[in-house]
């Protein structure tokens, strides 16, 4: 099963789905808008309140808040060219060439690439003209417009991006714009009714609804955001739209699904709206996101875990690396530590140690509670800035995909100065995962430094040492993720025709 960001991107006519997300820092000011600020203008001007035994009225709620959310248009140019054809290899047109073995339109010496252009959805959170979507949406675009329900249309600038939340915040110039009204995620339960408006497949302005499956789900990969799952069917195009509740608040932004087609399977998620505001605040001041770090590396624990450490049950997050230097060693956190409490935050989970600590300020001193030798022990630890390494803020333009098919990696050449950010001699950067390697955990952003043991500096090693192990083998490869280093088995798919 896999992971789908949900932003249609087209390539010659073809939709696809886009993965990738980059930035774009600049500074702009704009008022922030109290999140139950309200305005002539504002389209949150009547509150539904349909009694519990009701059907909700989700056709008032799309005539009063529908109007804020905007359709995003994105076009760019390719950076890199890696494909033999000048169209991606998920687009059908790309397999019709390379079957009868005809050359692609437009191939040539001295040819332009096509431009690439994509859509998705976003919403205004204030009169002034601030608009949040999805950072994959408008990932490597050169020209963003945004259209609005009554058909007008606007340039929008990227004021910034941050990949870690995949929030993007964008800006417009006009009068007389609709906004929509902040919520409170914090007050879903499993079961309430929540409505997404969206442009899937670039049809504006689509309406569909569910009930919410669950608060706080983490994610591998993006454990710095308290995910809201829902059955909402999302689509590609659905990126970057809002989820209503059924006052007509927005309670989050749709990003992902879980996916085996690339289509609805009927598991979607969104970003709770108080994480986009807070990056939204900081991309808005600054042009960048600020998140703390103290400098550990922690699982989870279950039974077994437990039982041995002496904890009536499975809690906490059990610390299986303390960085040289860090704030937790300083501070003199020990690899065995379970984190059971930080501050006033219970710590039941890995996903809400990160979740709480990336939101400190630098400087700020947290109270950290720890399981050790079978009783507890209170640590002051001082947060210190994350620093995001280079492979992250580099993202796939760094470099040309090099690897795909056995494993469905697609992997790029370190640059020295990622090596040096790293502290690595070697490794290849995971530009993107699929197929075998996906289902295994392997994810964007990854560095593989080893397959069985044997280094890995190029992408040629990495297919030398795959053909080693043959089809059907299990290639263990050892992945650098953050400033952890973990084993990860793969097993290995046929080489593709």
């Amino acid at each position: 099963m896999a992971i789908k960001r949900c932003a249609t991107v087209s390539f010659a006519t073809v939709a696809l789905t886009a993965f990738l997300a980059g930035c774009s820092p600049s500074t702009s000011q704009g008022a922030t808008t109290p999140r139950n600020a309200s305005s002539p203008q504002a389209v949150a001007s009547a509150t539904p309140t349909p009694s519990a035994t009701a059907v909700p009225d989700f056709a008032s709620l799309v005539d009063q808040f529908g109007k804020a959310v905007v359709n995003v248009e994105v076009v760019g140019r390719p950076r890199n060219v890696a494909e033999p054809y000048p169209f991606q290899q998920s687009d059908p047109f790309f397999e019709f060439f390379r079957r009868f073995g005809m050359p692609a339109p437009f191939q040539g010496p001295g040819a332009e690439a096509p431009l690439q252009r994509g859509s998705g959805s976003g919403f205004i959170v204030s009169p002034d003209g601030y608009i949040l979507t999805n950072a994959h949406v408008v990932a490597k675009a050169d020209e963003v417009s945004v259209r609005l329900t009554d058909r007008r249309e606007f340039q929008a600038k990227v004021v910034g991006t941050d990949a870690r939340t995949d929030v993007a915040v964008l800006k417009i110039d006009g009068t007389d714009l609709p906004f929509v009204r902040i919520g409170n995620e914090e007050a879903l339960r499993p079961g309430d009714w929540v409505l997404a408006i969206g442009s899937p497949f670039g049809l504006e302005n689509s309406v569909t609804a569910g009930i919410v499956s669950a608060t706080s789900r983490a994610v591998a990969g993006d454990v710095n955001v308290p995910f809201i799952q829902t059955d909402v069917a999302v689509n590609p195009g659905n990126s970057g739209g809002p989820l209503f509740n059924l006052q007509g608040e927005v309670v989050g932004i749709n990003s992902m699904i879980f996916s085996r087609t690339g289509g609805y399977m009927g598991i979607s998620f969104a970003i709770p709206i108080d994480v986009a505001m807070h990056v939204r605040d900081q991309l808005v001041k600054t042009g960048r996101v600020v998140r703390g770090r103290i400098g550990v590396a922690v699982q989870d624990i279950d039974a077994a875990l437990s039982n041995s450490f002496g904890l009536e049950r499975p809690r906490g997050a059990l610390v299986s690396a303390v960085q040289e230097n860090s704030p937790a060693a300083q501070a003199g956190i020990k690899p065995g530590d379970v984190i059971l409490k930080i501050d006033d935050e219970e710590i039941d989970r890995t996903s809400a140690l990160s979740q709480y600590i990336a939101q400190r300020k630098p400087g700020e001193l947290s109270t950290v509670i720890v399981w050790r030798d079978g009783r507890e022990k209170t640590i002051d630890v001082r947060i210190a800035e994350l620093e995001e390494p280079r492979s992250m803020r580099a993202g796939a333009a760094a470099g040309a995909p090099l690897e795909q098919g056995r494993l469905g990696l697609a992997v790029a050449p370190l640059t020295r100065e990622e090596k040096d950010a790293a502290d690595i001699d070697s490794g290849v950067r995971v530009v993107s995962a699929a197929g075998a390697a996906a289902e295994a955990g392997v994810q964007p952003g990854d560095i593989v430094l080893a397959v069985n043991s044997h280094r890995i500096d190029s992408a040629e090693e990495l297919r030398t040492q795959l053909t080693k192990i043959g089809d059907g083998g299990v290639a263990a490869l050892l992945v650098m993720r953050g400033e952890a280093q973990i084993f990860i088995p793969v097993r290995i798919g046929k080489s593709a025709a």
